[in-house]
């Protein structure tokens, strides 16, 4: 009990904190006079949704952070050498490895919000973790599952071997930060704020010209957003998620959020250079509580690029083409661990 009190102290001053920073910063306006979010920003970081295990707390001091971010860009330096031209053809297995990790981008650094270093984006609950329900974590299980062992077409995989979303949910809501290609561009107009979405060439546009969602039966890719200004605050709103859209996979990162769920998103502009951003997800066929999370997305150079993925791109071919080989010699067809 003592510890779960420490916990929550540490996140209301850690609220307090960023709300007098958030304060004491007043964002510029565009032509419409609404706060200007406009630009292009990121989320890369090293600080994941949930907590790692070698983290205890919400925040650590300044010392801390830049040792792990040292031990981190040592083992990224060492997955990045150049491959051995000695070394030989790999292992005959189902994953004979890849190459170096110099095409990986995810960020050098954890995450900072106002100063302070975040080990995880998750602040509520106070230990950092999803709060899975067991039929929820049935039903992650259970999708997962499906999706590492089934090949019988290209509706059956994931949406980002498809090219429909990104991998994990970079698209979202709620958008998080995966491997590379971290970027949001912002465009706002008098009655919509679209959000172009890096991986994978997504947009999301939100409405603000009224909140009433769309019929329940139209569930388009990332939802129905809706969206409001408190202040200098844009509240967006999401529901009517796409049934194919709940499992997004992502390494250790991967979640599942029911079609049933509603997201409601916050972002601040609190000083020239960061954007906080806050979400909510709202979710009882999946979690036990709503789950809150901040996530900072920083000023970053522009342009961005097109990500160039499109469907029937030769890994999907390839995937399809071994799992039939593989039915042709009788053998099962081994199952993808899409997430490590």
């Amino acid at each position: 009990m003592p510890r779960f009190r420490t916990a929550l102290a540490a996140l209301a001053l850690a609220a307090l904190a960023t709300g007098a920073s958030a304060q004491a910063y007043k964002a510029p306006r565009n032509a419409f006079g609404q706060p200007d979010l406009q630009g292009v920003w990121t989320n890369a970081a090293i600080t994941g949704l949930e907590r790692p295990a070698n983290f205890k707390t919400l925040t650590i001091p300044e010392a801390e952070a830049k040792a792990f971010e040292a031990r981190r860009a040592a083992m990224r330096a060492a997955q990045d050498r150049p491959s051995d031209p000695n070394a030989g053809a790999p292992p005959v297995a189902n994953d004979p490895g890849g190459y170096n990790a110099a095409w990986t981008d995810p960020g050098t650094a954890l995450g900072r919000i106002a100063g302070e270093v975040r080990t995880s984006w998750i602040v509520d609950p106070a230990d950092g973790k999803l709060p899975y329900s067991p039929a929820g974590k049935r039903l992650l299980d259970q999708t997962l599952q499906k999706a590492r062992n089934s090949f019988d077409g290209p509706e059956s995989r994931p949406l980002g071997e498809r090219c429909i979303l990104g991998f994990g949910s970079t698209a979202g809501p709620p958008m998080l930060n995966v491997l590379y290609n971290n970027n949001y561009q912002f465009v706002q107009t008098r009655d919509a704020v679209a959000i172009v979405v890096e991986m994978n060439h997504d947009v999301r546009t939100i409405r603000l010209d009224r909140r009433e969602h769309l019929p329940a039966h139209i569930r388009p890719w990332m939802g129905d957003s809706v969206g409001w200004w408190e202040g200098d605050t844009l509240v967006v709103e999401t529901t009517n998620f796409n049934p194919g859209e709940v499992l997004r996979p992502y390494f250790a990162a991967t979640i599942y959020i029911s079609e049933d769920a509603k997201v409601t998103e916050r972002f601040t502009r609190i000083s020239a250079d960061q954007i906080l951003y806050e979400f909510t997800v709202d979710d009882p066929k999946v979690f036990t509580q709503v789950w809150k999370a901040q996530m900072p997305l920083n000023a970053a150079k522009g342009p961005v690029y097109e990500y160039a993925c499109h469907e029937g791109n030769y890994s999907l071919p390839g995937i399809l083409a071994g799992a039939r080989l593989a039915e042709k010699e009788g053998r099962a067809v081994e199952s993808v661990d899409i997430t490590e």
